[in-house]
C-alpha cells in the first residue's frame, strides 16, 4: 500500500500518521520510489564528487606536494576559466543542446578584452561581451527560430568566431597587450587571502546559476524543454525563448571567461581556446548532466570540471607523463559517465 509524506494534512488539520514499517516510500506524485531507483539518482547526481573526493585523497598520500594550499590555489585558478564557460554549457545540454563555439568565443572575447583594455576597465568588459554575446544570441535565434540544428549552428560558429578573431590579430601576428597596473590587469590577477579573483569570480557565478536553475521558473522551464520540447510547447511554456537565452548566456560567458584570462595573462593570446569546447562537455557530462537533456545541475558541473584539473595536476605530478594524457584519462571517465548514464536512465523507465 503507497501512503504519502508523513507530514501531508488530513482533512481536519491533523498530521496524517507515519508509514508503518516495510510500508513503500512515495514521491509527492504519489508514484511508488524504491531503493534502487533511490540509488540510481544519486549516483547519477552525486556520484561525480566521491570519485572526486577519493582522488583527491589517495592523491595526497600518493604526492607530498598535492595537499598544499600553492597546489590547492593553482588548480583552482586554472580550473576557473573552464568552469565559467562549462556553466554556460550546462544550462545549453539541460535544454537538450550543444554549444560547440564556446572555445573560439573565449578567445575571441580574450583578444578583444585586451585590445579594449586600453580604453579602461569598463570597454574591457562590455565590447567582448557585447560580441560574444551577439554571436550566442545568432545560434539560439537559428536553433529555435528557424529550427536548425544545434550541431551545425554551433559549429559555424565555432568556425566563424576563430576568424573573426584571425581577422582581428593579422593571422595571430598581433599581440593586444593588457596596461599594466590597470583595473582590468588587478581584475585577473588580484586575489583574496591567496585566491585570485577568477576563483571569486566563478564561485558567485555558480552561486547565481544554481539559484536560477532550481529556484527560479525560469530553470523549470529548462528542464521541461530538455525533457520534451513538444510538451513543454503544450503546456504554454515559452520554448523557443528559453532556447535563445541559454544560447545568448553560453556566449556572454565564454567571452567573459575569455576577458577574465586575458587580464590573468596580461594580454589576448590568439592560440588559446582550441578544443576547450570538448573539455566543457566533458566535464558537464561527467557531472552528471543527460546529454538528451532534462536533468542536470550546476554543482555536478562544478565537481565535473576540479575533477579534470586534478586530473590534469597529477599527470604534472607524476613528471614521467605529458598532458596528453589528460585526454585520454577525461575520455575514459567520460564514457564511463555515459554508460552509467544509460544503467540510470534504464533503471528509471523499468521500475
Amino acid at each position: 500500500m503507497n501512503l504519502t509524506s508523513p507530514l501531508a494534512s488530513s482533512g481536519t488539520g491533523a498530521p496524517a500518521p507515519a508509514p508503518a514499517k516495510g510500508t513503500a516510500v512515495t514521491d509527492r506524485a504519489g508514484a511508488e520510489v524504491s531503493g534502487r531507483e533511490r540509488l540510481a539518482s544519486l549516483v547519477q547526481r552525486q556520484g561525480v564528487l566521491a570519485v572526486l573526493l577519493l582522488v583527491v585523497v589517495i592523491a595526497s598520500f600518493a604526492y607530498p606536494t598535492f595537499a598544499t594550499l600553492d597546489n590547492a590555489r593553482g588548480v583552482t585558478v586554472q580550473a576557473s576559466f573552464l568552469a565559467v564557460v562549462a556553466l554556460g554549457m550546462t544550462l545549453v545540454i539541460i535544454t537538450g543542446g550543444i554549444d560547440l563555439s564556446v572555445g573560439s568565443v573565449f578567445a575571441l572575447g580574450g583578444v578583444l578584452a585586451a585590445w579594449a583594455s586600453q580604453w579602461g576597465l569598463l570597454p574591457a568588459l562590455l565590447v567582448p561581451l557585447a560580441a560574444c554575446g551577439a554571436i550566442g544570441c545568432l545560434n539560439g535565434l537559428l536553433i529555435a527560430r528557424a529550427g536548425m540544428a544545434p550541431f551545425i549552428v554551433t559549429l559555424a560558429s565555432l568556425l566563424g568566431a576563430r576568424g573573426l578573431l584571425l581577422a582581428l590579430t593579422d593571422e595571430g601576428a598581433t599581440t593586444y597587450l593588457v596596461p599594466k597596473d590597470s583595473a582590468f590587469a588587478t581584475l585577473g590577477q588580484g586575489s583574496i587571502a591567496g585566491f585570485g579573483y577568477p576563483i571569486l569570480v566563478a564561485l558567485a557565478l555558480f552561486g547565481a546559476g544554481g539559484i536560477v536553475l532550481q529556484r527560479t521558473s525560469f530553470g523549470q522551464t529548462l528542464f521541461a524543454v530538455g525533457g520534451s520540447s513538444d510538451a513543454a510547447t503544450l503546456m504554454g511554456l515559452p520554448v523557443a525563448r528559453a532556447k535563445v537565452t541559454v544560447y545568448l548566456l553560453s556566449g556572454l560567458l565564454a567571452g567573459f571567461a575569455g576577458a577574465i584570462n586575458a587580464a590573468r595573462l596580461s594580454s589576448g593570446v590568439t592560440i588559446i581556446g582550441t578544443g576547450m569546447e570538448l573539455d566543457a562537455i566533458a566535464a558537464v557530462v561527467i557531472g552528471g548532466t543527460l546529454l538528451v537533456g532534462g536533468a542536470g545541475s550546476v554543482s555536478g558541473t562544478l565537481w565535473g570540471v576540479l575533477l579534470l584539473a586534478v586530473i590534469q595536476n597529477l599527470i604534472n605530478q607524476i613528471g614521467s607523463l605529458n598532458s596528453s594524457y589528460q585526454s585520454v584519462v577525461s575520455g575514459g571517465f567520460l564514457i564511463l559517465v555515459v554508460v552509467a548514464q544509460r544503467y540510470v536512465s534504464r533503471s528509471r523507465r523499468t521500475l
